[in-house]
């Protein structure tokens, strides 16, 4: 169970995966060693899976995104068309009406176009664009 010095490192190494152990004690009022075992803990337990990094879609050139609902006859074949298209960002498998969610981070509507044709001939799909993005942390910190 997490108790809330947990749910506090967790929500500032969603911030800043980056940080260093001395300043994240300081920040939670621990030692360093005691917020490092505390990690490892979290890393131990399954809780923290990796460390990644984020990337600006727009500073690759990719500004145009959105999520596609796709009602499929052919999962399969749907499924290895988004994870070999260099613009899909994200998968992933729903129950109910539709079969897919799909992110895909492309240059243009043209391209965006050329991928939903390309897709279309494994059933409906259901475009959906993104204006604006924001993530929260899962533990906020009440301050």
């Amino acid at each position: 169970m997490l108790d809330q010095t947990d749910k506090k490192i967790l929500t500032i190494l969603e911030k800043n995966a980056r940080i260093s152990m001395k300043e994240l004690a300081n920040k939670v009022t621990l030692t360093p060693p005691a917020v490092k075992e505390r990690v490892l803990k979290l890393e131990e337990a399954g809780v923290i899976q990796g460390y990644q990094t984020l990337l600006s879609l727009e500073a690759l050139n990719r500004p145009v995104t959105a999520f596609i609902l796709f009602e499929t006859h052919n999962c399969q074949a749907l499924y290895d068309l988004a994870i070999q298209h260099p613009d899909v960002v994200e998968c992933h498998r729903l129950a109910g009406q539709f079969s897919y969610l799909i992110k895909i981070s492309t240059q243009s509507m043209i391209t965006l176009e050329e991928f939903i044709d390309q897709a279309i001939q494994y059933g409906k799909s259901s475009t959906h664009m993104i204006f604006s993005s924001t993530m929260k942390p899962i533990f906020p910190i009440k301050e």
